[in-house]
């Protein structure tokens, strides 16, 4: 899910040591990532659910150099990728199961399994907010009003449905923004606030860490709130692999 054009020998570097616990574990982990749909094993007829219900498309449809997370996630054959709570409470829970969590220690705005979304908007815009020390949120609402929320998409815990439910919690919503502008992307959200395309974007702290060090329009803006600290990424397997795949946070 962090996986940035910048970051991919990191990625790989990680991939090695998680590959390296599992073979100890007596699994056969393949050597390398999986990256493209291209990658992956077809499905005949799509990928289906114990009842023989398709749940997600027959890789070989797909283009090859593209990669659709819903159906990766899905596929018979998943062994470990990093997923996301939104999804997992939408569906996805009930066709996986959990092998671990990511870390954020280190982080701002994160603590061990648990992590917050920072709320960005443009310097000069907003008063700047350390990361709240008890984990709790800290939504400048009185800002939000009238202004335009980026967002990855409906289904992101940390760049959509977080920051709704902590919106909730003070008896407003996300009607109080102006418009909503859907980017695909953590990284699009944060260039369309730069760009001034949307005002304001919820970011996972960990992707506003990695924006920090290597998207030009991270500089453009600061964080003026968070969301309350929530479970971070869930690595997942297939649960048709019949296997007890067990991943320390990394």
């Amino acid at each position: 899910m962090y996986d940035w054009p910048e970051l991919r020998d990191e990625t790989d570097a990680r991939w090695a040591a998680m590959r390296d616990q599992l073979r100890r574990q007596g699994i056969d982990a393949p050597e390398d990532l999986t990256r493209r749909n291209g990658d992956m094993p077809a499905a005949p007829g799509g990928i289906r659910d114990e009842k023989g219900n398709v749940i997600a498309a027959d890789p070989a449809t797909l283009p090859p150099d593209e990669l659709d997370l819903g159906m990766l996630w899905r596929h018979p054959n998943l062994l470990v990728a990093e997923a996301c709570w939104g999804p997992m409470e939408l569906g996805l829970g009930s066709h996986v199961s959990v092998a671990g969590q990511t870390d954020y220690d280190g982080i701002a705005g994160g603590s061990g399994v648990f992590y917050s979304s920072v709320i960005v908007a443009r310097r000069g815009e907003g008063q700047p907010l350390p990361p709240p020390a008890d984990g709790r949120a800290c939504l400048p609402i009185g800002f939000f009003h009238g202004r335009r929320l980026a967002f990855n998409e409906h289904q992101s815990l940390s760049g959509y449905l977080a920051l709704e439910r902590d919106l909730k919690a003070t008896r407003a919503s996300l009607a109080i923004f102006a418009d909503m502008v859907q980017t695909g992307a953590h990284r699009a959200s944060i260039r369309a606030v730069a760009e001034g395309l949307a005002d304001v974007a919820a970011i996972d702290c960990k992707t506003w860490a990695l924006a920090e060090r290597f998207e030009p329009a991270a500089r453009a803006l600061h964080p003026i709130g968070w969301t309350a600290q929530r479970k971070g990424l869930p690595l997942i397997h297939s649960r048709t692999l019949q296997i007890n795949v067990i991943v320390p946070a990394l």
